[in-house]
């Protein structure tokens, strides 16, 4: 995959590396982009706002954007990057939040969907992605984003992570990879509140609070209503 290997989230070419951190590895982000076109190809046809290719079809054109702007050292950390990763993120969550919205709608509207198993197919489908969403959202903010991350100071942080409450418990020049955000959006998704890693800024609060209400609603409502069709 010729295009992904150079994401929107590259921190190897940063010439202000002046910590010589360790980037992160480029297959977690490759992976969790494709696995979100993936879910979204996979959702069923009322799910999916307008034509099904259309989503799809926008983001790749934004991820192959965001190349052109990793092979150009003057692009890698201009406002532009920043504007596409942004726009890749906020269009799946949009993607994300209409087949919600359907789904909610369907069941509120007066029990279309009578189909348990695909019920709880397309709520997993929606928790995944929500999961995706949120985890390269905190990892684009906190600090500023990954480029800016590397030198930043803890006091421009939006999480505080274990590992800095006790830096004797982690490496020297510990520093969070895409890996601990996604935990970090997991974790929150699953208990609808922080765990051990917790937001400093108001806008971490609200994105934290954001993605807690989808996931609420995605596992208390629709699976709620799957179980009792099963039943």
């Amino acid at each position: 995959m010729p295009i992904l290997s150079s994401i929107m989230f590259q921190t190897d070419r940063n010439p202000d590396n002046r910590n010589n951190a360790t980037p992160d590895p480029l297959w977690h982000i490759q992976f969790v982009v494709v696995l979100a076109l993936v879910l979204h190809i996979a959702l069923p046809d009322k799910f999916v706002a307008g034509p099904r290719l259309v989503v799809p079809v926008l983001e790749l054109l934004l991820i192959a954007s965001l190349y052109v702007a990793s092979k150009r050292t003057n692009l890698q950390n201009s406002l532009f990057r920043k504007f596409a990763s942004i726009a890749l993120i906020v269009l799946i969550a949009i993607a994300n939040a209409y087949a919600l919205q359907q789904l909610a709608h369907q069941l509120l509207a007066g029990g279309k969907v009578v189909d348990g198993h695909g019920l709880i197919l397309t709520a997993i489908n929606i928790f995944l992605t929500n999961i995706i969403v949120f985890a390269l959202l905190y990892w684009e903010i906190d600090a500023g984003g990954p480029v800016k991350r590397i030198t930043a100071s803890l006091r421009d942080r939006d999480f505080s992570f274990p590992q800095m409450q006790n830096p004797e418990l982690a490496p020297h020049d510990w520093r969070p990879s895409f890996v601990d955000y996604l935990y970090v959006a997991a974790t929150n998704a699953t208990a609808f509140s922080p765990t051990d890693t917790m937001p400093l800024t108001r806008t971490a609060k609200l994105f934290m609070l954001a993605q807690s209400l989808v996931s609420l609603t995605a596992l208390a409502l629709v699976a709620a209503r799957a179980v009792n069709i099963l039943k």
